[in-house]
């Protein structure tokens, strides 16, 4: 290797002591938090079906000839679930069973006492009869706490129990020092003597010291290409209204949050049903999902639908966003007919959830979710070893200096 070549990667090496260090302390401040988005965000990648597997009387039905085609109209559902709670509940959201088996959940919120107080309540209805199976409390809103396993999960993923105001933000700058956690492990992971190999294999037959380091080298590289866009994407969906102006810079962005309804005096809102149809008419393929209702004078209904059938595209979730007096559709998520900025917002909740590719992405996501623990812990073995061995050749070092002999013995 020629001088030049060595001055250079001595150079390279200097630089990668001080990311090092930075990944380091990034590491044991915000690493304990990967464990938590990770885990939790694991069970969330099939939230659904956990929380059927834990409520199975309450979330599953048996399954009917012919499926979703002898489902009962929308209108009959709706006013079901209505009828079960009472007269001042407000319908804010339902969600459309995802399979044969599965029920049709709507989501309930209710005034409580004392004054000021509101509970969140969901009722399951059998979407082949019309009928109410049953209905369960959420949270109430002076508890930080949730009801179910699976809110608690979600609360604690998304706002580690502080609220919006403060849980959203926190989490949102945690995932953006891990994100700058994960650069930096990559760059003081880069090989620069181009031992490929070796930097991207685990040693058989290693010391338990090499062993954890070749741990957390693998698992840190082999999770990079998941963990930066599920990082990036829980920040957008925290922090909208910060990271949206950030992409306005590249490409105009609209946000379907933002829109708000025109109300109309004496006028009455359509109903939720109705709202389906209107997604319906504009996106046919496909099936309904997420249903976000119109509660305030303002508000908008949004109506999300899966497998979306669009030539050319790789995104088969498409939501409408609608006047929830006239039914105007006033914004949709479309990838066709998007903005750059608008389409690479489309993408993120299809990349954080890994339903983007199918079971294969949600499994990818999930085991990423798991490798978090594996990188905490095998990164706190890696810097407890390196300090057990700085002290002992601090140790050593003093050792020396204290036997050689003083000049005034001499």
């Amino acid at each position: 290797m020629s001088l030049q070549n060595l001055r250079r990667l001595a150079n390279l090496k200097t630089r990668r002591k001080l990311w090092l260090e930075v990944h380091l302390w990034l590491g044991l401040v915000a690493g304990a938090t990967l464990v938590i988005f990770g885990i939790t965000g694991s069970i969330l990648v099939f939230h659904q079906e956990i929380d059927e597997l834990l409520n199975p009387k309450l979330l599953t039905i048996e399954a009917r000839p012919g499926g979703k085609a002898n489902y009962r109209p929308l209108e009959d559902i709706f006013a079901a679930g209505i009828r079960a709670m009472p007269a001042d509940a407000k319908l804010t959201f339902a969600n459309y069973p995802r399979n044969d088996t599965a029920v049709f959940r709507l989501r309930f919120q209710v005034p409580a006492l004392p004054e000021g107080e509101s509970e969140n309540w969901e009722v399951a209805v059998d979407p082949y009869t019309a009928e109410v199976i049953g209905r369960r409390l959420m949270k109430r809103s002076d508890s930080a706490f949730p009801r179910t396993f699976i809110g608690f999960v979600f609360e604690l993923h998304y706002a580690f129990f502080l609220g919006e105001r403060i849980g959203y933000v926190l989490v949102g700058i945690l995932g953006a020092l891990l994100i700058i956690s994960v650069l930096t492990g990559l760059i003081v992971w880069w090989p620069l003597t181009g031992k490929w190999l070796q930097a991207l294999t685990i040693k058989r037959r290693a010391s338990a010291e090499r062993l954890n380091f070749d741990l957390h080298k693998a698992f840190g590289f082999y999770t990079t290409l998941i963990m930066i866009p599920v990082l990036f994407s829980g920040i957008y969906m925290n922090l909208p209204r910060h990271v949206v102006p950030v992409l306005e810079l590249f490409s105009p962005v609209t946000y379907r949050y933002w829109f708000r309804s025109t109300p109309i005096a004496d006028g009455e809102p359509i109903g939720m049903a109705q709202a389906v149809a209107i997604a319906d008419t504009r996106y046919p393929s496909g099936r309904p999902d997420w249903i976000y209702g119109a509660p305030e004078p303002t508000s908008t209904y949004t109506v999300c639908k899966h497998d979306v059938a669009e030539p050319g595209s790789l995104l088969s979730r498409r939501c409408v966003v609608m006047d929830r007096y006239t039914g105007k559709i006033l914004d949709v998520d479309d990838p066709a007919t998007g903005t750059a900025g608008e389409v690479f917002t489309h993408w993120q909740w299809p990349l954080h959830s890994g339903h983007a590719f199918g079971m294969t992405g949600r499994i990818l996501v999930f085991v990423t979710g798991l490798a978090c623990p594996v990188l905490y812990v095998t990164g706190v073995i890696r810097w407890l070893q390196k300090r057990k061995a700085a002290r002992r050749t601090a140790g050593v070092a003093d050792r020396r200096l204290r036997d050689q002999p003083r000049t005034n013995e001499i």
